[in-house]
């Protein structure tokens, strides 16, 4: 028999509500014996007054609710205490609960876990689940619930179903090749998986996107010293995130903010200005900037236009956007070409910076509507090996059919790898050790 397990599913601190969860098979026994009476009808809530099962002390009166399964998030019976959110109550009911025989505290992500391992959610609404827990902006959100709902899942049963019935063709034109079957068979299968593949390249193509729904559009702030880059970054931010000083070379290390612009999540980064330096110290910052630099997505040279200069891109830049913006536009040299120019003394033009990056960054991760359905590199990565294999299964035009079958046998597995469903024992416990107690 698997251990019951408790924990506290609500947010820490101090709180008008706690829910504490029971999850196994002596959840029963847990709620019956904290409460003094017999568990009350199924998903019924009832007041309840709980006690401590060793010296009989009142902990509180609190709300139950008796959750048999499989029917419940882990498939297992559940017990729900929602008792009175203070540390004091909170701590009481869990130390009774731990003196128990047969229960434990939870470790992080098991209720998770067990739903997983007990089929109540596949791995892709897990990752969604995880996602959905961290999730600060509208867009992060619409992402993360699409998932633990299940759209990907969804999507990969469907393609999933169709290369099963495709395979079938491929083996009944091997395995009855002397019987007469109907023509066309071999026909039949090359459409669906030429199908599946192009629904799956599709989805792959947007994967990036997703991924920076999830991890945030990285904007890299880049230019010489002293042009105001850090004093950008504070206007942007709303605060004195970065050190503004008139002494150049003050940014040595990467100063970053998260900004939620229009749903997606930006990190702006604030860099060491570029030059030429004797000082090892700034050499390092400057050799952290180029760097950052190349990682970013969206890139944004400062010029002071009170001393303008034109803009010397990084090599080793690839970002997808660019934008030139002329600070210090107050006081200076507005005729000089630049994309944008504002003053981060006295905000103005600010609002046109935010739209770009905004606009940009909803470019990039695919708007704020949640449409896209991959967010994980894993999870790209494992429809990208499903694809390869039904290309390959494609380009043996049935000349050779048990070749195409075996490769639509192994894009079976890689979508089985995607849900869950084989060789993902290396992988769980990556997963699951950032999820919080509780989950």
């Amino acid at each position: 028999m698997e251990e019951t397990v408790f924990a506290l599913s609500s947010g820490q601190g101090r709180a008008g509500i706690a829910v504490i969860r029971v999850s196994g098979d002596r959840a029963r026994l847990a709620l019956e014996t904290l409460s003094g009476r017999a568990v009350p009808p199924s998903r019924r809530a009832s007041v309840r007054r709980l006690a401590d099962p060793g010296n009989g002390e009142q902990l509180d009166e609190a709300l139950v609710l008796w959750l048999p399964g499989p029917a419940t998030v882990t498939g297992e019976d559940m017990a729900e205490l929602h008792v009175h959110g203070s540390r004091a109550v909170v701590g009481g009911v869990l130390d009774a609960l731990g003196t128990l025989e047969g229960l434990r505290l939870a470790e992080p992500g098991e209720f998770t876990r067990r739903a997983f391992a007990n089929g109540r959610m596949d791995l892709t609404q897990v990752e969604g689940l995880a996602d959905l827990i961290d999730a600060e902006t509208a867009g992060q959100r619409r992402l993360a619930l699409a998932q633990a709902q299940g759209a990907l899942a969804a999507r990969c049963s469907e393609w999933r179903n169709r290369l099963v019935r495709a395979l079938a063709l491929v083996e009944a034109e091997i395995d009855f090749s002397d019987e007469e079957l109907p023509d066309g068979l071999d026909d039949q299968a090359l459409s669906m998986v030429m199908g599946v593949a192009k629904e799956i390249r599709e989805v792959v193509a947007s994967g990036s996107r997703g991924e920076l729904m999830r991890d945030g559009v990285q904007v890299a702030i880049l230019g010489p010293p002293n042009v105001g880059k850090s004093s950008l970054l504070n206007r942007l931010a709303g605060r004195d995130a970065a050190i503004v000083s008139d002494i150049s070379g003050t940014t040595r290390d990467i100063v970053e903010v998260t900004l939620d612009l229009g749903g997606v999540p930006v990190v702006l980064a604030d860099t060491a200005g570029l030059r030429e330096t004797d000082d090892p110290v700034e050499r390092e910052g400057i050799s952290r900037a180029r760097a950052r630099a190349s990682a970013s997505d969206i890139a944004v040279w400062v010029v002071d236009l009170a001393y303008p200069t034109p803009p010397v891109w990084p090599e080793e830049l690839q970002a997808a956007r660019r934008v030139v913006v002329g600070n210090k536009g107050d006081v200076g040299d507005t005729s000089f070409p630049c994309g944008l120019v504002v003053s981060a003394t006295s905000g103005s033009g600010m609002e046109d910076l935010e739209r770009f990056l905004a606009d940009a960054a909803q470019d990039l991760a695919g708007g704020a509507d949640g449409s896209t359905l991959v967010s994980r590199v894993r999870q790209r990565e494992a429809l990208a090996d499903c694809l390869a294999c039904l290309d390959r299964a494609c380009e043996e035009a049935w000349g050779e059919a048990a070749l195409a079958g075996e490769e639509i046998r192994l894009g079976l597995r890689a979508l089985g790898r995607l849900v869950g469903r084989v060789d993902v024992d290396d992988i769980l416990d990556v997963i699951f050790r950032d999820f919080c107690i509780g989950k």
